[in-house]
């Protein structure tokens, strides 16, 4: 997809969650850039479909794999200095919330606000980050790492068909799927690929939910001809519905067809016509039936003799037969039979096809932060403070040990360094670092401050950009992001304005 690049000409357009936090910083003209990612309600209907799986087809949710930016721990990811923050700390509360506060707990309470984002990368293959939802005016944003949305090996082109799915587990989504709409990111890193702007926020449209509608009877062209979910039901009819039917088709058609059975009824040996038939019992059934019944077919049970078989047709058998492993290894199995005559009468069944197609439903599940939440954000913060982060990781560490799966997510927390980190190979001049043992596959994972645990909320304050190994010992120890400050709360700004709105009819 060609980036299409918006860069701010004039001042900060404002809104009212800003409009405060913003006053009196001082680069009040930083530059941004957004870039659509599915245009229209159709478009994003079709990326729903795609990951959803529809009509039978697969869910690509399932089959997607972490996005692994960097295959290797970050090199000479080296600290030093420290901040300087380009104007006054502001934050935006979380939705709902009139006041955040921090509490010492031992066991962690997992926002709900946070999930995964899929979506097709520049090899065509899929894969999936980090994200949570964060708070604006539509309740409709997304927070996670710019190079989880841009793609460098397309030339800075955003990823194709991108969703975020909170509370994603094994394919399942319980609160909807949220297809991107519009992704907002620092005009440096579009361009430039400046990973001290490893950040991005996209608007999301309503998530919606993909599942079969009610069935409808239809005409079997129509039944071909139509290509979603469908099925068919037979069920028996009479003669002469039956010949009613093949007389509007001038014959037998797949709208209605004779079956032939054949009906066995128990009678004498003396019988005319009778027919002789063995039926497998077991041995004490065997022993128990008239000496007239007993037959010794196959195994010739009344001789005591078995038939020698393989391994696999004797783990396999299930008839009420003997099974036995000589003193050989062989494998046998002995069968008792029985014999019973039966008078064979054949007669037709009589049965019509109904063709069945089922219009598939797509269910609004309204704005992200309605059903969800959504994270405050901040900027221009002090270093040195307690932050909780929240990711999937998945991919093993550099010495190939791997400790997570990315099924579920994790955590971990502490104080962020006061120095920052340098890496001339990653762009990086001045990255945050918290020490962390998380893998790749938590790219884009919220790095949230003052974080309540009984609210589960508090303010986004970073996302993982890159991932070290400062000790050497092919682990990785080390988590960096982007530091967040009045440019970053004025790409934030542009996206918290912007409405999506619902992509169902």
């Amino acid at each position: 997809m060609k980036r299409i690049l918006l860069p701010a000409g004039g001042a900060i357009l404002a809104t009212g969650l800003l409009a405060a936090g913003l006053a009196g910083t001082a680069n009040a003209n930083p530059d941004w850039a957004s870039d659509t990612l599915a245009k229209d309600a159709p478009a994003a209907v079709d990326v729903a479909k795609f990951w959803l799986g529809v009509n039978g087809a697969t869910n690509n949710l399932a089959k997607a794999t972490p996005y692994t930016w960097e295959t290797t721990a970050a090199p000479g990811l080296k600290a030093g200095g420290g901040y300087t923050p380009d104007g006054k700390p502001g934050s935006v509360l979380p939705t709902g919330e009139g006041k955040t506060t921090t509490s010492v707990v031992k066991n962690i309470n997992l926002p709900r606000t946070i999930g995964k984002v899929f979506f097709v990368d520049a090899d065509s293959k899929l894969k999936w980050c980090s994200a949570t939802s964060i708070q604006s005016k539509y309740h409709n944003l997304v927070a996670t790492a710019g190079h989880c949305v841009y793609d460098d090996k397309k030339n800075a082109s955003v990823m194709d068909n991108w969703v975020f799915v909170p509370a994603y587990y094994q394919g399942k989504t319980p609160y909807g799927v949220y297809v991107g709409k519009t992704a907002y990111t620092h005009y440096d890193y579009s361009v430039f690929n400046d990973r001290d702007r490893d950040y991005a926020f996209v608007t999301v449209y309503n998530g919606i939910q993909i599942g079969g509608g009610s069935a409808k009877e239809v005409k079997k062209s129509e039944y071909d001809a139509f290509s979603g979910a469908k099925f068919t039901k037979d069920t028996a009819i009479s003669e002469a519905e039956y010949k009613k039917t093949v007389d509007l088709n001038g014959g037998e058609s797949a709208d209605a067809w004779a079956k032939a059975d054949t009906i066995k009824d128990p009678v004498g040996p003396d019988y005319p016509a009778a027919v002789k038939v063995l039926q497998e019992v077991s041995k004490d059934a065997y022993d128990n039936a008239p000496t007239g019944q007993k037959n010794g077919a196959k195994a010739e049970a009344a001789s005591g003799k078995s038939e020698f078989v393989t391994k696999a047709e004797y783990e396999a058998y299930t008839g009420p037969g003997y099974r036995k492993i000589d003193a050989k290894g062989n494998y046998t199995i002995t069968k008792y039979f029985v014999k019973y005559w039966v008078k064979e009468t054949q007669v037709k069944g009589y049965f019509k096809t109904t063709f069945y197609v089922v219009d598939g439903f797509i269910k609004d599940t309204g704005a992200l932060g309605n059903a969800v939440g959504g994270q405050g954000f901040t900027w221009n913060q002090k270093t040195g403070q307690t932050v909780f982060v929240f990711g999937y990781p998945a991919d093993a560490h550099p010495d190939g040990n791997k400790a997570y799966t990315g099924v579920t997510p994790k955590w971990c927390y502490g104080k962020t360094t006061g120095k920052v980190y340098v890496s001339a190979a990653e762009k990086v001049e001045e990255h945050v670092g918290l020490k962390c043992s998380m893998t790749p596959g938590a790219d884009g994972a919220a790095w949230l401050v003052k974080y309540n645990n009984s609210k589960r909320l508090g303010y986004v304050n970073g996302v993982t950009s890159l991932f070290g190994d400062q000790d050497k010992n092919g682990r990785y120890d080390l988590s960096t992001s982007a530091y967040f400050d009045g440019e970053t709360a004025a790409v934030y700004n542009q996206a918290a304005a912007v409405w999506s709105g619902s992509i169902v009819k």
